[in-house]
């Protein structure tokens, strides 16, 4: 196998971290681990899992398991299809899963390159087995109500926060009421627990949890397909986007973003048609650097959002204000490697979010202040993470911790300079997600 990606033994040493690192575990492999391995060593069970992962993609083998590279089945079982199966007994097993905070990344747990490509065709489930519960439009409406809630915590204090809750929410009180449901009520039912899934799915991307929210997205994405409510399915597929994106696998992320907007273009409101157009920008932007296109996209969104009939707060997610797409411009930007607009825009978009919008400011501003820092700016950067200090002192995101970390890396030789050096500490400071 080694021998068929043609590519050295760092190289593969290499993608086997990325891999691991995708989900936050700190895998050390090195190009003797591989002579090890070649000479009969079985790596820990966490590294053989991202090893599998890692010569899958090297090979483009979706379906490679340890027994092809030689290692024992038994050690790690074959990943599961998240595509595949019943999306409710995924949902409850997930559930479970995070509840408990396991990391069942091996196979199950890590990021797939494999599940972000959609299937040729949908797996639609309609009937099941076990105890029917009676539910109707109340349960789905209390679904909702229960979601609204979370998604404030989360709009306050990040994913790190009350993600158990969720969870448990959605195995024992959520997944029980989907088994065996008929009648009127049953789409409503399932558009409120794709809401509830995606939410989840949200929550696990910002602590950095990648395999376990792809694996919400899809169950997410799935639901809303039995619901028969297109708009909840691109909302996913969506997300499914900007978290390939945010990876580093930019056509997968713009395959993904594309398929998002195909499902949108009849009836759907046209503040969501705004918000995952301006997606499309950025990924467009990610995958070929197409300034034309991306900047085209980023126009027909910004269009959509003017002419806009309904309020933001009207929409459960797709809610896309103008802050939002100053953000989503400046990710594009930022992709485009114009530092300069990136900055104006991400600047733009901190300065105008609302006061509950704490993990928000968070993440756009540790963004912004690696932007001005990637142009030279550190003390800009510092002036902008110590006007944070509040909103870093209660955000648990990891996604917003792992920016940090690396701004800390950068500016370690600047340590002398005052505004830099306060800032660090206050970094220094911050409690771990």
């Amino acid at each position: 196998m080694i021998a068929r990606t043609g590519c050295t033994y760092g190289r593969i040493a290499e993608m086997t971290n990325r891999v691991g690192g995708e989900d936050g575990a700190d895998l050390r492999c090195a190009a003797s681990s591989l002579g090890r391995w070649l000479n009969g060593t079985i790596p820990m069970p966490a590294v053989m899992a991202a090893a599998v992962e890692a010569f899958a993609r090297l090979l483009d083998r979706p379906g490679l398991t340890a027994a092809d590279l030689g290692w024992p089945t038994e050690t790690i079982p074959p990943p599961d299809d998240p595509w595949h199966g019943d999306p409710v007994a995924w949902v409850a097993h997930l559930g479970r899963d995070d509840m408990l905070n396991r990391r069942t990344a091996l196979t199950s747990g890590l990021y797939s390159l494999a599940a972000a490509t959609l299937p040729d065709r949908s797996h639609k489930i309609t009937d099941r087995t076990g105890p029917a519960r009676r539910a109707g439009q109340s349960d789905a409406e209390r679904i909702r109500t229960a979601t609204e809630h979370f998604g404030v915590l989360d709009d306050m204090y990040g994913g790190g926060h009350a993600r158990s809750a969720v969870a448990a929410y959605l195995t024992h009180d959520v997944a029980p009421l989907l088994r065996g449901t008929t009648g009127r009520a049953r789409p409503a039912l399932f558009l409120a627990a794709a809401e509830l899934t995606y939410l989840a799915g949200w929550m696990a991307a910002d602590s950095m949890r990648t395999g376990l929210a792809q694996r919400y997205y899809v169950q997410s994405v799935r639901l809303a397909e039995e619901a028969e409510d297109p708009i909840m399915r691109s909302t996913a597929l969506r997300s499914l986007a900007v978290q390939a994106i945010e990876l580093g696998h930019n056509r997968a992320g713009r395959d993904l973003a594309d398929a998002a907007a195909d499902g949108i273009k009849a009836g759907s409101p046209v503040r969501t048609r705004a918000w995952i157009t301006g997606m499309c920008a950025e990924a467009h932007a990610a995958a070929s650097h197409d300034r034309h296109r991306a900047r085209s996209l980023l126009r027909k969104a910004e269009a959509d959002l003017d002419r806009a009939d309904s309020l933001p707060e009207s929409e459960l997610f797709g809610n896309y204000r103008r802050t939002s797409f100053n953000h989503q411009v400046g990710l594009t930007l930022a992709q485009l490697g114009d530092l300069r607009g990136a900055e104006e825009h991400f600047a733009v978009s901190v300065g105008s979010r609302l006061t509950v919008e704490r993990r928000s400011r968070a993440l756009i501003g540790a963004r912004l202040a690696h932007v001005q820092l990637r142009q030279r700016h550190p003390e800009q950067a510092a002036n902008t993470l110590i006007g944070l200090s509040d909103d870093l002192a209660v955000v648990s995101s990891e996604r917003t911790r792992r920016i940090l970390t690396e701004i800390r890396r950068t500016w370690q030789p600047l340590l002398t300079v005052p505004k830099v050096g306060e800032a660090d500490r206050l970094l220094a400071t911050l409690p771990k997600p």
